[in-house]
């Protein structure tokens, strides 16, 4: 049984879940939903745009001279801006496969691969490494960045690990997070080390994975967590380490988060992962702000790891998607996604899923429809990400073959026409940049 199986079968505790239920301690926001957004444009501003003075150069290594027209286009965004493409290659049909993949690299440039322990090595000692490396292939094609979800999680387990001791569980938990960091170094170096630590031992998941749990209450949540950090740094040093939880309250900062640091007190992660799953309705600008703030005083960069609005309403045995649903999921995404981008602390946001194709809890929850079709939320990310977000200007040199740039941090490509000749060259935008940026075009 898959995630969306266990999810099913126990939908009265996910839905809960699922929106930051009960557990998960809702506070009321200081600043109401029309404040935070009548500050997005100017933050947005501060934190994802840069200035620079760029130097072109010829193929000849001299300035241009004045008056060379230049195409500046932006080809990637530094942000990142992504979705679990778990679906790759599976849907049903070959044209929703092509159109899955066609659509999600239009839009996204990070993507989350499936690593779910008993999903992935259903027979001991056999991992599906051959499905990572098609999911690898695929995103490389595309200049998609990775990230593998997640290394350690007690939401079930291998069945062949019920014949194991506590001791011996936890020794094939920390081999499999090494293993696996080792086996994509270079590939997948983004990872969720541990899912959902601090309410490891609720109830649905001591009975769906009693040994990972008994393991863990064994040898302490705290230090579960501190070796299989250690563990994943040791096998990739340069690995970007990711601690991810439903819990958006004190519970997560306090039981887990504080205590994830070494012998100096040093964190060991280097991101916090956040869950913002709306299946129940959504957060609004103000909710969504204070998160960022309770989190951002970590220091550390925040990723929203999983996020899910749906477009419809759920109906006794059925939940699809409407015309009215889905008007309302792209104006509550737009402003979702807004305030995140507009938080100098969030460097990343994941949609959950892509496609309504065997989307989570078999919600409307798709940025496309069954039939590969652009929902409204689609064409709303995509106006934000690859137009309102998105710099293409075109300058012109000066006398030192100089231009003045304001753009969003990214990647970038020029294009100019030099005695009836094309030229290209490139250059990246970031806020580490130098006050002079040299481009050669050739």
């Amino acid at each position: 049984m898959d995630r969306r199986g266990f999810l099913k079968a126990t939908g009265g505790v996910v839905a809960a879940l699922a929106v930051g239920g009960p557990v998960s301690g809702r506070q009321k926001p200081a600043q109401t939903d029309e404040a935070v957004m009548s500050q997005t444009e100017e933050r947005i501003r501060k934190c994802r745009m840069g200035t620079a003075a760029l130097r072109f150069t010829g193929p000849d290594g001299k300035p241009l001279p004045a008056g060379v027209g230049l195409r500046i286009s932006q080809t990637k965004h530094k942000f990142l801006f992504g979705c679990n493409i778990f679906k790759l290659g599976r849907c049903r049909t070959a044209a929703d496969n092509a159109a899955y993949e066609k659509q999600f690299a239009e839009l996204l440039n990070y993507a989350t691969l499936p690593f779910y322990w008993w999903q992935y090595e259903r027979q001991k000692g056999h991992p599906d490494d051959e499905r990572t490396e098609e999911i690898v292939r695929g995103c490389n094609a595309h200049g998609i960045a990775m990230k593998g979800h997640p290394l350690a999680w007690n939401w079930a387990e291998p069945r062949w690990l019920a014949e194991s001791t506590t001791e011996e569980t936890m020794r094939l938990q920390f081999e499999r997070i090494g293993r696996c960091a080792q086996q994509f170094k270079g590939k997948i170096d983004i990872w969720d080390v541990v899912n959902e630590a601090t309410h490891y031992d609720r109830e649905e998941v001591k009975q769906r994975a009693p040994k990972l749990t008994e393991a863990i209450a064994k040898m302490g949540v705290g230090e579960y967590v501190r070796t299989a950090f250690k563990t994943a740094r040791q096998a990739n040093p340069q690995a970007v380490l990711v601690i991810n939880d439903y819990r958006t309250d004190s519970a997560f900062a306090e039981k887990v988060i504080s205590q994830l640091v070494d012998e100096a007190g040093k964190p060991m992660y280097d991101v916090i992962g956040i869950q913002s799953h709306m299946h129940g309705g959504t957060w609004g600008a103000a909710r969504a702000w204070d998160v960022c703030e309770r989190f951002a005083k970590f220091g550390k960069p925040l990723h929203f790891t999983e996020t899910t609005v749906v477009s419809g309403p759920k109906k006794d045995s059925t939940w699809a998607t409407t015309p009215e649903g889905e008007r309302d999921q792209a104006k509550q995404v737009a402003e979702f996604y807004t305030v995140l981008f507009s938080h100098p602390a969030v460097e990343a946001v994941t949609w959950w899923d892509f496609t309504d194709q065997g989307a989570w809890q078999q919600a409307p929850a798709g940025l496309v429809r069954n039939d590969m079709s652009p929902k409204p939320t689609y064409e709303q990310l995509h106006s934000l990400v690859k137009g309102k977000w998105w710099t293409k200007v075109d300058a012109t040199t000066d006398l030192h073959g100089n231009v003045d740039f304001q753009g969003f941090f990214g990647q970038y490509e020029v294009e100019a026409k030099l005695g009836g000749r094309s030229l290209t060259g490139g250059f990246p935008l970031d806020k580490d940049h130098k006050a002079t940026v040299e481009i050669r075009l050739v």
